[in-house]
């Protein structure tokens, strides 16, 4: 890639880090399809940089992008990388004009989120074996993100000086560094209490880790993989058959709330949704679980 893609990618490595504080993940995303565009214009149009490639080039790349066999979603998830990027030269005035502009993305469906009754969620949650030391860490993870509707990256994130046991709340850290206080319920509570006590209090914990509530057997904070890794297994112990991962437990833990009535922007707060229309997705879960009681009890179904 030539020097003037490679130095451009760089500056919008640090923009979204330094400037917009998005997650690591989400910057590489962001980079990666960045480059992308950089390769197709080197192939294509050697020695047109970034601030010269044209509305007509963008649509050429998106146009080759569509005749490969991806996803609608990875396709409209490509778009948004490269808008993100021309959004970032506009910023800096390093262009007068956004050739990204008038990108259209796909279509996506609204697919409606997995969800685990309650019945299950207390079979997973009952066949944790508590005999096993990692058992009282397991437990307390996956009661944690029932109760409190964290994502992945917040539970593995979480430190000891962000529990407020007296209150009964987290403070959580969430996308973009955005805090958020969560209430959290009394099982969770108890079982990191008898994991902290039976278990992290006797292990060594390795350096610059002693903070984090989770860690594995080296003393270290927990990955995301590892925690999807549990999930599974504890899903497969009691034998239920659906793609269970810890994003389950956040769509279970907001569509019980909506379905006993709570106030969607208060499950918005609590979920750290910056759109009350990401949340909104819950209320069609809910009119699903209306219609579902309509046709089971009432006498004119």
């Amino acid at each position: 890639m030539s020097k003037s893609w490679d130095n451009s990618i760089k500056q919008f490595h640090h923009y979204l880090k330094i400037e917009r504080s998005l997650s690591e993940n989400s910057i590489e995303a962001y980079c990666r399809d960045a480059k992308k565009l950089g390769d197709f214009m080197e192939s294509c149009y050697p020695g047109v940089g970034p601030q010269a490639a044209s509305k007509v080039q963008l649509r050429e790349f998106v146009g080759t992008l569509g005749k490969l066999e991806i996803s609608d979603f990875t396709l409209a998830r490509v778009i948004s990388g490269i808008k993100a990027f021309y959004k970032f030269l506009m910023y800096e005035g390093l262009i007068q004009e956004d050739p990204a502009q008038l990108l259209e993305a796909p279509r996506l469906g609204r697919k409606l989120p997995d969800t685990l009754s309650f019945e299950e969620i207390n079979e997973i949650l009952e066949g944790i074996p508590m005999g096993e030391p990692q058992g009282h860490r397991n437990r307390a993870m996956l009661e944690l993100l029932y109760s409190s509707g964290l994502r992945v990256s917040e539970l593995i994130g979480l430190k000891k000086s962000q529990i407020f046991e007296d209150i009964g709340f987290l403070r959580v850290v969430g996308k973009g560094n955005k805090e958020r206080l969560v209430p959290v319920g009394k099982a969770a509570l108890k079982y990191i209490r008898i994991y902290q006590e039976e278990v992290r209090n006797h292990q060594e914990i390795a350096r610059g880790h002693e903070e984090y509530i989770f860690l594995n057997r080296r003393g270290k904070k927990l990955s995301r993989v590892m925690v999807f890794m549990i999930i599974k297994e504890a899903v497969e112990r009691v034998g239920i058959q659906k793609n269970v991962s810890p994003h389950t437990f956040r769509h279970s833990f907001a569509t019980h709330l909506i379905e006993g009535g709570a106030d969607l922007r208060a499950v918005q707060e609590m979920l750290g949704h910056e759109s009350i229309t990401t949340t909104e997705i819950y209320t069609h879960l809910d009119r699903d679980y209306l219609r579902q009681v309509l046709t089971d009890f009432h006498p004119r179904k």
